[in-house]
């Protein structure tokens, strides 16, 4: 099949991944949000979901290289219209896009691309896309920017402008100007990597059960809900955390930094210094973070981090998979975990270490972003599916 075939297929495949997506919203919003409303963030909702089926694909990613690459104006036309989306719909719901942090939002959009066309690209990473990484995922997370675009714009939502507009531009700038093939930003229909996907879940969640359980952080309720309205509030849960939570932050510490570091470490001769001195690092860190906040266990998070590492260099020794797989596997899995210090619970933190193992194995085994967001969108919705409380 020929590059033009290639990407007409895998344009009528986003389209039909869209029509499904449209019926949900609609679906789900027809009774709570008004008629006007609802119909004024469908076009936003359709051009940008576009984009978030069709973006990350590789026939695309290439079909854009060859008509962008070495022309900073032409690459800076896909942030500059995501911003001019965003601005638009924030007119139309009667904001300003210029006023306060908003003023920031171009720069956020802009900086990545730029970043990388001023360099240029090179075949292996280094540790420029490290700081490229971290100066663009760390304001666009932390600087509190509002109105973030909600669609729909009051009340619950699937996800914002502004986040949907963060990912579409990190692939852009990744996959595309800096030429990372392997992100995996693509829905794909699979038995076996869906097999894959619930058999982690089911097997993480039965080791939190055990462990949970055990020290009354899980308590199981039960459900209120008929088996109807149960179905339609998983569905609906699943669905939102998996658009508004589950690929955000499987993009950026799977589909990126995993990947990059992976990469990075295969480069050397050895794992061995990545290895040591991310664990130098981190298990200090999980120390501070268990015993700054209040409750018992306090050395559970450091635990997990040691059993983690543990689990890594025996992989890594053996050669079960390429070097430097399991050791980026293992940084970002207690990163993963650290960085929900927000929580306030010692368990949860160390849970979400183990669960960072679980997503990252799956991206491993699936080579796919949207995989591991469906096992971290099941681990989410767990509570709701088994009826169980999580005793934070």
């Amino acid at each position: 099949m020929d590059n033009l075939s290639l990407q007409y297929k895998s344009l009528i495949t986003s389209c039909l991944w869209l029509l499904l997506l449209i019926g949900a919203y609609l679906v789900s919003f027809y009774e709570t949000v008004s008629i006007s409303e609802l119909f004024l963030s469908l076009p936003f909702f359709i051009v940008l979901y576009f984009l978030f089926f069709t973006i990350g694909k590789l026939e695309i990613a290439y079909f854009f290289r060859r008509k962008i690459i070495g022309d900073v104006k032409k690459q800076v036309i896909f942030p500059v219209v995501l911003w001019l989306i965003y601005a638009i719909y924030l007119f139309l719901n009667g904001h300003s896009p210029f006023r306060d942090l908003l003023s920031l939002f171009p720069f956020f959009l802009l900086f990545p691309v730029l970043a990388f066309s001023s360099v240029g690209t090179s075949e292996k990473i280094n540790w420029f896309d490290f700081f490229v990484f971290a100066s663009f995922l760390l304001p666009t997370t932390l600087v509190n920017v509002q109105p973030k675009g909600d669609l729909p714009f009051h009340g619950d939502s699937f996800d914002s402008i502004y986040r949907i507009s963060i990912m579409l531009v990190a692939v852009f700038a990744f996959g595309i100007v800096r030429r990372i093939d392997d992100i995996g930003f693509y829905p794909e229909v699979s038995l076996k990597k869906l097999w894959t996907t619930v058999w982690v879940w089911l097997a993480f969640y039965a080791f939190v059960l055990t462990i949970g359980v055990s020290v009354d952080f899980i308590r199981f309720v039960g459900h209120q809900e008929n088996t109807v309205e149960l179905v339609q509030k998983i569905s609906l849960v699943l669905l939102t955390g998996f658009l508004h939570t589950a690929v955000f932050e499987e993009l950026f510490f799977r589909g990126l930094l995993q990947n990059m570091l992976a990469r990075r470490i295969g480069q050397s001769r050895s794992f061995r210094i990545f290895f040591i001195v991310a664990f130098a690092l981190l298990f200090p860190l999980a120390l501070v973070v268990g015993y700054t906040l209040k409750g018992g266990m306090q050395w559970f998070p450091a635990l997990v981090t040691l059993l983690i590492f543990a689990m890594a260099w025996f992989i890594e020794n053996r050669n079960i998979a390429g070097m430097g797989v399991y050791t980026s596997l293992a940084i970002t899995s207690t990163l993963f975990g650290l960085v929900h210090y927000h929580a306030g619970s010692i368990v949860y933190i160390g849970f979400a270490c183990i669960a960072g193992w679980a997503y990252g194995y799956v991206y491993i085994k699936t080579k796919n972003v949207f995989y591991c967001a469906l096992t971290h969108a099941l681990v989410n919705a767990s509570a709701l599916i088994f009826g169980l409380s999580l005793v934070k």
